[in-house]
């Protein structure tokens, strides 16, 4: 009676010790959950979405980012701005320096990745497994429980490798492989695509310089023409209202050339732009007069678009969606069929164990373990390999067709090209005779007014007629270094041709 009091005293010692440790740690529990509660409104409320529709949105997190965006490296390149640029090294700078070209760079080098994290299902996976745990129990034999701690490490090398798939893994590899080729040829279009926007900025710069001296020189006929009215009206041999209507003339010439010089501006920032670097930059480039203007075409429409079918890197992206879908459609393929998997188990496993606290620890240590061959065949999924494998079947065949319809986009865009140059050429001829035509008739016009047998309107309209014809020969040649880019650009030609850089 007297044991069993003792047994009964020590067991409401341990249950209020027990009682005490949950208090504890309830009391802790509910000091995490409190502090948790009071942190989270303030996160929270810098998170939220803006208060009202009628106000800007501002908050500490917005200074942090401007913050942030003042300590950005400026990693663009510095422009001479007393070097004149060729449209070479024009075209080098922007591959070297554009970030598109960086941004497809790496693109191509995550797909990359992706294709080594497919290859490496053809290998086994090791895993290294630590374990110790302590086991604190009470045990109940005959009439008493009885304290029982047994302390267990434990180390584990896990292997487990799939034997073999029915071909899902290289339905997923051949997947990896066609989508990396798709990205490179991505990068390459990347290419292809920078180089066509900065000769097309090139060339309305061109442009744009071309129509100032044009411009400037409309205004020096002008200012001609003006004088030689104030010379004639004081001696008499005209009349108040041709000068003045020289005097417009000039103003007019005057705002002419201000509004071209605003598009050479905006030209020439778009041109830094493309290369990688400021707007703002200064930077001098080879004028119209230095670049030879081609009269002819040197091959056929039809061999165009022959280069254009055999090297356009949009279309052979597409070709390579066709191969990536045919990996999914094997992969898919593969789940009709059972999967045989090794597991391979070995354990160094070492246990302490002690007894009530009269007795001394136990111990006991070995090499334990296991191996296993797993056979896993999926019966019945409800159709979902089925909806798989025909949706991989549809996304083939909606890459087969995107193949065609690129292929017959790719035609009409050579030959609008092919056409465009052919029109430009013409337009070329057209324009140098009349420019020549205007010019003999504005200085036969001149003459005769200075003689008294023309009238001014005459002069003004043969002034006119000249700043035109000046105009449209500086638009005639630089439309036809432009077709001819675009010409290039349809059929790839602009990153066939020449050895430049295979990445930035």
């Amino acid at each position: 009676m007297r044991t069993a009091m003792r047994l009964g005293g020590g067991g409401n010692e341990k249950y209020r010790m027990a009682s005490w440790r949950g208090v504890k740690r309830t009391h802790i529990l509910a000091g995490a959950i409190v502090c948790l509660v009071l942190s989270t409104p303030r996160d929270a409320s810098s998170q939220a979405a803006p208060a009202s529709p009628d106000r800007p949105w501002h908050s500490s997190q917005e200074q942090q980012l401007q913050d942030q965006m003042k300590q950005l490296r400026d990693s663009r390149p510095s422009i001479d701005p007393t070097k004149i640029y060729s449209l070479t090294e024009l075209i080098d700078l922007a591959e070297s320096h554009n970030p598109e070209t960086r941004v497809a760079w790496e693109s191509a080098r995550a797909q990359m990745a992706a294709l080594g994290v497919a290859r490496s299902e053809l290998y086994p996976t090791l895993s290294a497994i630590a374990f110790s745990q302590t086991d604190r129990t009470e045990i109940y034999f005959g009439t008493q429980f009885y304290r029982q701690a047994v302390q267990t490490f434990e180390g584990t090398l896990e292997l487990s490798y799939v034997v073999f798939d029915f071909g899902a893994r290289a339905g997923r590899i051949d997947a990896a492989k066609a989508e990396l080729l798709a990205a490179n040829l991505a990068f390459n279009d990347t290419h292809r695509r920078l180089i066509y926007e900065v000769e097309q900025t090139y060339y309305r710069l061109l442009n744009a310089m071309g129509q100032e001296q044009a411009a400037r020189a409309n205004l020096a006929n002008a200012q001609t023409v003006q004088q030689a009215a104030e010379d004639r009206l004081k001696n008499g041999l005209a009349t108040l209202p041709d000068v003045l209507e020289a005097r417009s003339a000039t103003a007019q010439a005057e705002y002419d050339v201000q509004t071209v010089l605003g598009a050479e501006e905006i030209a020439r920032g778009d041109l830094t732009t493309a290369l990688g670097t400021s707007a703002a930059a200064s930077i001098q480039v080879q004028p119209l007069d230095q670049i030879p203007t081609p009269e002819s075409i040197s091959d056929s429409v039809d061999a165009a678009i022959d280069r254009a079918l055999q090297h356009r890197p949009d279309l052979m992206q597409q070709i390579a969606n066709v191969r990536s879908a045919y990996g999914r459609i094997k992969e898919a393929r593969a789940a009709y069929y059972p999967t045989l998997s090794l597991n391979v188990t070995p354990t160094a496993q070492s246990l302490y164990a002690r007894q009530q606290q009269a007795f001394p620890w136990g111990h006991t240590a070995g090499l334990t373990g296991g191996l296993a061959l797993s056979l896993n065949w999926t019966v019945f999924d409800g159709g979902a390999r089925k909806n798989r494998l025909a949706q991989a079947e549809a996304n083939s065949r909606a890459a087969d067709a995107q193949v065609d319809a690129a292929r017959d986009q790719i035609t009409d865009q050579v030959w609008t090209a092919y056409s465009n140059l052919k029109t430009a050429l013409r337009q070329r001829q057209s324009a140098l005779a009349l420019l020549a035509a205007a010019n003999q008739s504005y200085a036969a016009a001149l003459e005769a007014y200075n003689s008294g047998v023309r009238s001014f309107l005459d002069v003004t309209a043969a002034q006119q007629t000249l700043a035109q014809a000046r105009s449209t020969d500086v638009l005639a040649r630089t439309q036809v270094l432009n077709v001819l880019a675009t010409l290039a650009f349809q059929t790839s030609d602009a990153i066939e041709l020449g050895t430049r850089r295979s990445r930035p």
